[in-house]
Order: C-alpha cells, then structure tokens, then sequence
C-alpha cells in the first residue's frame, strides 16, 4: 500500500458524530499508552498525524483517520487507566460498545498489545469479546526493539497463551526501527481487498 494521503477527518466523543457513508474500517484497540499512536504514524508515515504522549488516558475519542479517501484507520480510546475515573471509563465503554454495534464496515481489529509484558486482564477480555463475536482480529506487540532477539520467541509464547492465539500470528512491531510496518501493511491490504468483495 502506497499512502499518499493521510488526515485525522473526526473526532467522536458520540455516536452521532461517527463518520456517514460506508468506507473500510480498520480498528485499533489496546490499553492507554501501548503504541497505538504511534503504530498509526509509522504505517502512515506521518510523523505527528496521531498526538502521542506520555500521560496515558489522553485518547477520550474514537479518533477516525481518512486514508487515500478509501478507507479508515479507527482509533479505539486505551483501556486499562485506573487513573481515568468509573464515569468516563463506562462512557468510553458505551461508546465502544456504540460502535461496534453500529459499524457494519469494520474489516479488521488490530489488537495492540507491548511485546515486553504479559496481556493484562483487559486485553484478555478484549480478545475474548472479538473472538466470541467472530471479528477478523490480527495482534501486533509494540516496542519490539526493546526485546532482545533471544527472548522474542518465549515473549510471544506468553502473548498467545494469554491471548488464546497462535504465536505466528503474532506481528512484532517496533516504532523506533519500523520492524513489522511492510508485514502488517500487507495484511492490511488484503483485509481491505476482501471487505470489498
């Protein structure tokens, strides 16, 4: 996939706000502060297209990044943030909840979890929510640079017994190097392929 154009078009903090029409969705969720932000601007080669930082819990809306016209990057707000208070984590959860009950276009989930820890609690129950309602679902592990190559294998073990998956499924991602960009790219092409058919 060749990206020549790239814009954050909307922010939805409701569903009315959700983008009409009926473009491919690409759908990013993760725990606050695992890399989604940056996954977004490596495989956009955009540098600051999606804000990163480093307080998490910043991401309060699904964020909807129009891509070549053609299709959607869907930024998920992160799970997980114990700061972030009961109130606004049951209204991200609605309006998660709002979304995929609403969406008939998403092609793809992309799970993101880090590659250096076990899956929490809720990225166990977020794969096992995708799975139960049969959604296309590949996980990527961020901030692979940050694993030695020797311990990758037993890393990604953990992942894909805590995830119920099978660690070739696996896509090891790094930010910093751009490890994974053109395996995953590709895989997202092939999702957007078949979604049209």
């Amino acid at each position: 996939m060749k990206v020549k154009k790239a814009e954050l078009l909307k922010l939805a903090s409701t569903k009315k706000d959700f983008p009409t029409g009926k473009l491919p969705e690409i759908v990013l969720a993760g725990r606050s502060n695992v890399g989604k932000s940056s996954l977004i601007n490596i495989l956009l080669r955009r540098r600051n297209l999606a804000r990163t930082s480093n307080t998490p819990g910043k991401t309060r809306a699904l964020h909807f990044y129009l891509v070549n016209d053609s299709f959607y990057f869907v930024d998920l707000p992160g799970y997980g943030y114990a700061r972030v208070s009961q109130e606004i984590q049951k209204r991200w959860s609605y309006l998660i909840d709002d979304y995929f009950s609403d969406r008939s276009n998403n092609v793809l989930v992309i799970l993101v979890v880090d590659l250096r820890h076990e899956p929490s609690a809720e990225d166990k129950e977020m794969a096992a929510w995708l799975r139960h309602f049969a959604y296309r679902t590949i996980i990527v592990a961020t901030k692979g640079d940050k694993v030695p190559r020797g311990k990758r294998a037993k890393q990604k073990q953990l992942i894909a017994a805590s995830l119920e998956v099978d660690p070739e499924k696996i896509i090891i991602f790094s930010s910093k190097t751009g490890e994974g960009r053109d395996q995953l790219l590709k895989i997202i092409d092939s999702e957007l392929e078949r979604g049209r058919c």
